[in-house]
């Protein structure tokens, strides 16, 4: 019996890609729903926390003194008592920092701990009504956003 090696081959290929090799689709409606609700971490590097600055027109200092707590050995922004963080302006529903935000919140949903399987992707789909919508985003940028934080 002879055996089709090609096939075999395009098989073995096809079984290393992701289950979202076809990609995703996502379009950020700025629901801040990513923003608010339980109580995490969004990790900051001095460089992020600089361009926030210039945003608001402050000092890095003040951004650092009114906006970030140290955490696992890291910065991370602050958040009210029901989760919200530090940047979500309730009253518009929106961050305040949107064209400033940091790395992580750049690259949501697109975080490994959401990307691990298609349910993961499901759940996290529930609380977003951006991820789902909007336009493609193919694999290669999806592994490049993924690739740009550790969450």
């Amino acid at each position: 019996m002879s055996v089709d090696k090609t096939n075999q081959t395009d098989q073995s290929i096809s079984n290393d890609l992701p289950w979202y090799a076809d990609g995703l689709r996502f379009e950020c409606t700025q629901c801040g729903n990513c923003c608010t609700g339980q109580p995490g971490y969004v990790w900051v590097d001095d460089s992020e926390l600089q361009e926030i600055a210039d945003l608001l027109e402050v000092s890095i200092g003040e951004v650092r003194l009114l906006h970030t707590r140290q955490a696992r050995g890291r910065i991370s922004l602050t958040e009210y008592a029901n989760g919200d963080c530090t940047f979500f302006d309730p009253e518009k529903s929106r961050c305040r920092v949107y064209s400033a935000r940091p790395r992580q919140c750049r690259t949501w949903p697109f975080w490994r701990s959401n990307l691990q399987t298609s349910k993961t992707w499901r759940e996290m789909e529930s609380h977003c009504p951006g991820a789902g919508c909007g336009k493609l985003v193919t694999l290669d940028e999806i592994e490049k956003l993924a690739a740009e934080t550790n969450v």
